[in-house]
């Protein structure tokens, strides 16, 4: 089975956007704040109940549907396995 490799250019900012990424969404309603998940598309105000669309679908792609695409991926056999290897990698060079 013969595998190509895929060229993409891909722009140094989303890289830099993809490590910054925040771990949580603040949001604001009913005059207090709230913390949701990044990749919410909606959300449920704790306070009043109310739900909210806190993610956008446009012509144009966000950062979000970067990491939608690649959890995507992650659902293919053995993709996690190869998750857990780059990880390791990754800690590894940590050190």
């Amino acid at each position: 089975m013969k595998t190509q490799v895929m060229t993409v250019d891909v722009p140094h900012d989303l890289v830099a956007a993809i490590q910054s990424f925040p771990l949580v969404r603040e949001l604001e309603h009913c005059g207090r704040s709230f913390a949701v998940s990044p990749f919410a598309i909606y959300a449920t105000c704790p306070h009043c109940g109310t739900e909210l669309k806190v993610r956008g679908f446009s012509s144009h792609a966000d950062i979000e549907d970067v990491f939608d695409a690649v959890f995507e991926w992650l659902t293919q056999p053995h993709a996690t396995e190869l998750l857990r290897q780059r990880q390791r990698e990754i800690e590894a060079d940590r050190d």
